[in-house]
């Protein structure tokens, strides 16, 4: 099968679609420009998966008008179920397309923080959304996806929390997809100022089983000096969608970036997560859980690279496989010459459920500095027959028992998650998809 390439829109629509939206002439020629690149720009070459036939080019629809919620209780049950209480107050929900619903709490935003689509972000705060956008974190001439991606947003959020503003509270986004048609070209952006911290939970949730159309998400967040970010995600979008995210972190001196990863969609999808230690005493740690089922090919590529001094990467990756479910995870962790007293730790298991699921795991380390300290670990491997059979001859039916074999499995990453909301909604994705 051959897949068209042909980038689905011309320069006149960009421009339209930018004018449509308000936005400032620097975003309209940044999208132009974009699309001139992507043109012209190679396809990414995920490691040990070919995506040759893979459709990120051809969808119906981009520019979705949706109606909007005028209160959470309009969402439908399964959507409300996502929804942190603590956050309700401080949630975005989108859908398809359309900004649907916003909420931001008096406290939050007497404190000077910035939660909005990044529609109105570009609007009303120009200056600061292009001080991030596609600066430091992903660059838009990387490869034809991300080049795509720059000229076609269509939806996200901006976070800016300013210098020394603690913000006690989880802000939410919930990005619905209900029209199978409607391609999303999500840019999130999350900004901690100096000495800031904030916790930003997301959920990519499709409500539509006969999708058939293409997500390009991308995800910037940037930690200045002394400041915390915790960053959650669950994505659970439908199988006819072929989805490419990049989440990639930039942290400053004496800042952290915390991880916490639910990949749980049904379609063909990569995966990139990138955290760039640039400053002396930066900290990232990245947990990600992935369940894999039905025909899908997935690749995970999670990067640590550490460039500033007594810098900590830590990667911890567990999936599951079942069906004919392949899935390729890469850890990468880099320590650049100069970034002495550094740690690179990492750990990636996988399990294969049946005779015709994949898995490969593959930890690499690449170190250029001598003074540093460096680990990993690998396994792939099937459900120990002992452990079935331990449950078994203890009455417990077989399905049973391998369901609670798998929670077993993702338990040491799942229980470690910092953000319960993502938790509890792990456990119950997990739940769903190995019955």
């Amino acid at each position: 099968m051959t897949i068209d390439t042909k980038l689905p829109f011309d320069k006149d629509y960009v421009r339209g679609f930018s004018s449509k939206l308000g936005e400032p002439s620097w975003l309209q020629n940044l999208r132009l420009q974009a699309l001139e690149q992507a043109e012209e720009l190679p396809m990414p070459k995920p490691d040990k998966t070919k995506i040759d036939n893979w459709n990120f080019f051809q969808f119906s629809s981009h520019d979705v008008e949706s109606a909007p919620y005028r209160s959470i209780d309009e969402l439908p049950e399964e959507i409300k179920s996502l929804i942190n209480i603590e956050a309700e107050k401080n949630i975005y929900i989108q859908r398809n397309n359309t900004p649907a619903y916003i909420s931001l709490s008096e406290e939050v935003k007497a404190s000077g923080v910035i939660f909005t689509d990044i529609h109105t972000a570009a609007r009303e705060h120009s200056e600061l959304l292009q001080k991030y956008f596609m600066k430091d974190a992903v660059k838009i001439d990387e490869h034809r996806l991300t080049a795509l991606h720059a000229a076609l947003v269509n939806g996200g959020a901006f976070v800016y929390v300013p210098k020394n503003v603690e913000v006690k509270v989880p802000l939410q986004a919930v990005y619905i997809h209900d029209n199978p048609e409607a391609a999303l070209f999500n840019h999130v952006i999350v900004v901690a100022d100096d000495n800031s911290s904030v916790t930003y939970v997301e959920n990519y949730f499709s409500t539509n089983e006969t999708a058939n159309t293409v997500a390009n998400i991308i995800s910037e967040v940037i930690a200045h000096t002394n400041a915390k970010i915790t960053y959650g995600a669950v994505d659970t979008l439908a199988k006819g969608i072929t989805t490419y995210v990049n989440r990639r972190g930039h942290i400053g001196r004496d800042s952290r970036i915390e991880w916490a990863l639910g990949l749980m969609n049904d379609g063909d999808t990569i995966s990139e997560n990138t955290t760039n230690l640039m400053g002396d005493g930066s900290f990232g740690d990245t947990k990600t859980v992935v369940v894999g089922r039905g025909e899908q090919k997935q690749n995970f590529t999670t990067k640590v690279i550490h460039f500033g001094k007594h810098s900590e990467g830590y990667i911890l990756k567990h999936g599951v496989m079942k069906d004919s479910a392949s899935s390729i995870f890469n850890g990468i962790g880099k320590i650049e010459h100069g970034a002495s007293k550094s740690n690179a730790e990492q750990e990636s298991r996988v399990l294969m459920l049946s005779e015709k699921a994949r898995g490969d795991a593959n930890p690499i380390l690449l170190i250029d500095e001598d003074d540093v300290t460096a680990g990993h670990a690998a396994s792939v491997g099937r459900v120990d027959p002992i452990q079935l059979y331990y449950l078994m001859s203890r009455g417990i039916p077989k399905t049973e028992a391998e369901r609670l074999v798998i929670h077993g499995f993702l338990a040491p990453v799942v229980n470690e998650l910092p953000i319960e909301g993502v938790k509890k909604q792990l456990v119950e994705v997990i739940e769903r998809k190995v019955k």
